[in-house]
């Protein structure tokens, strides 16, 4: 399929036709990501919103019985070497 660039104020407007949005589930105001490739094709995406976490759902997710991590095991067993204030 080929389309034309058109100008629109300051910018430059890639005009999709309908049938395209449709089958790309894809509307007049959304944003999109835009890349190129190393061979000059352009890579358009949907944006995805970030993921919200909770709490909890991510503590839900540790394992209470995994053992420290060494350096976090090495740093609590460290005695100050300054004037730390414990």
């Amino acid at each position: 399929m080929n389309i034309t660039l058109k100008k629109y104020g300051n910018s430059t407007v890639a005009v999709m036709p309908p049938m395209v949005l449709k089958a790309l589930r894809l509307s007049a105001g959304q944003e999109m990501q835009l890349d190129t490739t190393p061979d000059g094709a352009i890579v358009m995406s949907k944006i995805s919103k970030p993921k919200k976490y909770i709490l909890e759902d991510l503590i839900a997710q540790c394992d209470a019985s995994a053992p420290a991590p060494t350096d976090l095991t090495e740093w609590d067993g460290m005695k100050p070497v300054g004037n730390e204030v414990w």
